[in-house]
This record gives structure tokens, sequence and C-alpha cells, in this order.
């Protein structure tokens, strides 16, 4: 049995593993540490909160003495110290880090290098169990791709947002913790995702929520920038064979094999949706295209042959799959829509844990 602690568990991808790993692993221990930042929302992980292997932790991966009394089970005595770490923990819209780059850096960068330091201090070389710190990143490293070619573990890190440079930082800090200290870590860089619980300030939840409520569907430039979106539990799936099959010091991507232009998303969107809401006129006449942001990556697109081969994971949803499912559930979920959007979430845990 491990201990496995996921930081950041409270947000989009991070509440999705939460309940991917208990439901896969119910005899291990998960110690959910989340700040409970905008994105982080209790709401997300409600119907596990009473599971007796679960225990979510309010805290900052910037905390370093938290992080020790973690791993020293001071916390919770009746808990072993963690084995696993999955570092989800990160600050991650552009349009926020163009506003205001300085707490992409506090929490992206300076957070993983304590957390790293934190388990390097605590990581025996002679445990019996199975050592791993996994690193959850991003293709937005890479820079931007033209027409043609994939982004493969090998291409060159170029970010062009204060967002994707912070993350191309915490990369390179893994990697020097992997050749400096031998700590045993794994990056993974994965493309765009989307699913259940993501908050509307992305794409596609944002383009649900607008039709929803009849709000103009915000497109940048032409809507040509194109991206490889992955459903989420995918992506859980692949992050799960990484912890327990990849190999340390590698970097593995995660791709969806779904290329899209944003406005085909869009239109798209707009179609499922008036279907399912007898809509009779169109949405996409609440398309509105606005002033494209300051270094907006073209294209990104992934080559995940990597892990295919190495490690046996591929996406088992096609973007046609997985959008009508994504759907389904914001229209299922519209409580949990309003109480995000309007800020409503946080009282919750403004009530227990503030």
């Amino acid at each position: 049995m491990n201990t496995i602690l996921v930081t950041g568990g409270a947000g989009f991808i991070g509440s999705n593993f939460v309940k991917y790993y208990l439901n896969k692993y119910p005899s291990d221990t998960l110690i959910n540490l989340d700040d409970l930042t905008y994105a982080g929302n209790l709401e997300n992980l409600k119907d596990i909160e009473n599971n007796a292997n679960y225990h979510f932790i309010k805290g900052s991966i910037c905390d370093k003495e938290l992080l020790r009394k973690i791993f020293k089970t001071e916390i919770k005595t009746t808990l072993e110290a963690p084995n696993l770490v999955a570092h989800f923990a990160a600050e991650s819209h552009v349009d926020r880090s163009i506003k205001d780059s300085s707490p992409f850096i506090q929490t992206n960068v300076v957070g993983t290098q304590i957390l790293l330091d934190t388990v390097r201090e605590f990581w025996s070389t002679t445990s019996k169990k199975r050592n791993c710190f996994l690193h959850v990143s991003t293709d937005e490293v890479y820079g931007s791709l033209g027409k043609t070619g994939l982004f493969t573990e090998n291409n060159q890190i170029k970010p062009n947002s204060p967002y994707s440079a912070s993350k191309a930082s915490s990369d390179l800090l893994v990697r020097a913790y992997y050749k400096t200290f031998n700590l045993p870590v794994i990056t993974t860089r994965c493309s765009n995702n989307y699913g259940p619980y993501q908050f509307p300030e992305k794409l596609i939840p944002l383009i649900i929520n607008n039709i929803i409520n009849k709000k103009p569907l915000p497109i940048y430039g032409q809507g040509l920038n194109i991206r490889d979106w992955l459903f989420v539990l995918d992506h859980c799936a692949a992050l799960d064979t990484a912890i327990k099959q990849g190999k340390f010091g590698e970097v593995y991507n995660i791709g969806g094999n779904n290329e899209w232009t944003n406005i085909d998303i869009v239109k798209l969107i707009c179609k499922i949706m008036d279907e399912k809401l007898g809509n009779k006129t169109s949405s996409t006449q609440l398309i509105n295209y606005v002033t494209d942001r300051p270094g907006h990556d073209l294209r990104y697109a992934i080559d995940a042959t990597k892990i295919k081969n190495e490690l046996g994971w591929e996406p088992e949803h096609t973007f046609e799959k997985g959008i009508v499912a994504t759907i389904d559930w914001y229209l299922e979920n519209q409580v949990w829509l309003q109480e995000v959007t309007s800020g409503e979430y946080q009282k919750y845990y403004n009530k227990h844990y503030l």
C-alpha cells in the first residue's frame, strides 16, 4: 500500500485524478494538499470527503514547514509519510500570467523547488516502497509549432508566455534534481485538457456556460489557433501509468490525438448544445471575435509515441465522444457552474478552512 501526496488536488485535473486514484487503489492513502485559490474547489470532491483513506490539508506548497510536517507525519500521526507525489499545484491560466506573472513565479517555480527540497530531505534511497515524484507539466513549454510537425520529448524548450516560462523553469528544476541528487522524478507534458470540473475561464467550459446564459462567445483573432485536446480521464490514466511504470529522469508527452482549431471547437459545441437545449436560433450568432492576446501560440500538437511504446498508454476518448460527455456533465451540473462563476463555491471552504 502506498501513501500519495497530491498537490493541487482540488483543481480541475487534480480533483479528477484524486477520484480516479482512490477508485483504482482503494487501499492506498491519499493526502490532498491545496491552498484553495480561486480555481481550487472542494465541491469537486464532496462525494469522497468521507472516504477514510482521503485526507485534505489546506496549505501552500510554498510553506516549507507545513510540507515537512506532512512528511514527518506531524499533521496526522496515524498517516504514513508519502512515498509518492503527484505535483499538480500551479497557476495555469495564460491570460492571468500576462496581467501579473508574480503568482506564477512564486507557485510554479519557488513552490516546486521547496517541494523538491522537502522530498529530497525525507526520501531514503533504501526505501522498500517505490518513491516517485511526478511533475505534471504542459506542452506549452515547447513554444509554438507551424502548420506541420509534432512536439516530441526532444524538442527544445521555448516558452512564449509568462505562464509557460514558469512551467519550463519548474521542468528544468525537476531535471536538475534528478541529475544532481538522483531524485526519483518523472515529468509529463500534456496537451490541452477538457472535461468535468474545469474552471470556466478556459475555452470549453466558458463557451458552454455562455451558451447556457446566451452571452457572447469570445474568440481570439480569427479562431485559427490549433490545440491537441485530451480528455481529463485519459490524462489521469496516463499519469497513473507514469507513476507506477515510468523510468526516473524521463519526460513523457501525453496527447489526445485530437487537433482542432478554436473556431471549429466552438461551432461544434454550438451545434451539440443547440440540439440538446432545443434552441431554434443557432448559438453561432453569439460568436464574437476579439483582439488576439500577446504571444498567442499558433499550434500545439503532441507526439505521444514514447509513452505508448514504452508504457503502453493510449487515449480512449475521441474528441467527438469526450466533448459530448463534457457538455452533458455541465448541463447536469449547472448549480456547480453557477456557484463557480459567481464565487459562491468559496463560501464553503471560507467557513471550514480559513
